[in-house]
């Protein structure tokens, strides 16, 4: 099992289209369902897990893949954003540590909360 040591964070800027380079990442019935932008690149949400690409280096050639099975998951909180803050926050709790994701003003906190249930529950 996967340990880390620091809280796991990502920032979501945006909605965005569906990258077309994350079909091939696809397994057997999985389906994307969202997609958001990130600092440099993006993070998609399948039906069975989110996938988020990181762009590192100056040309942003090397590509850092995160992939996070909806099934590692052992809880989750949201927290929307209120008149001052500007980022809603989404907490995951699993086998893998503590990830938090901020959602910048605009990104429908609501949406995640269904993605996520949906995922887990049904």
């Amino acid at each position: 099992m996967a340990e880390t040591n620091n809280i796991l964070s990502w920032t979501l800027l945006s909605e965005c289209p569906i990258p077309d380079d994350v079909t091939p990442l696809l397994v057997g019935n999985e389906k994307p369902i969202a997609a958001y932008k990130t600092l440099r690149d993006s993070a998609v949400f399948t039906n069975k897990r989110l996938i988020v690409r990181d762009a590192q280096g100056i040309t942003g050639k090397k590509v850092e893949l995160y992939s996070l099975p909806y099934s590692s998951i052992y809880m989750w909180s949201s927290e929307n954003a209120g008149t001052v803050d500007i980022n809603a926050e989404v907490e995951l709790w699993t086998r893998a540590g503590h990830i938090k994701v901020k959602l910048r003003k605009g990104i429908d906190i609501r949406k995640f909360d269904k993605i996520i249930a949906n995922a887990l529950l049904l």
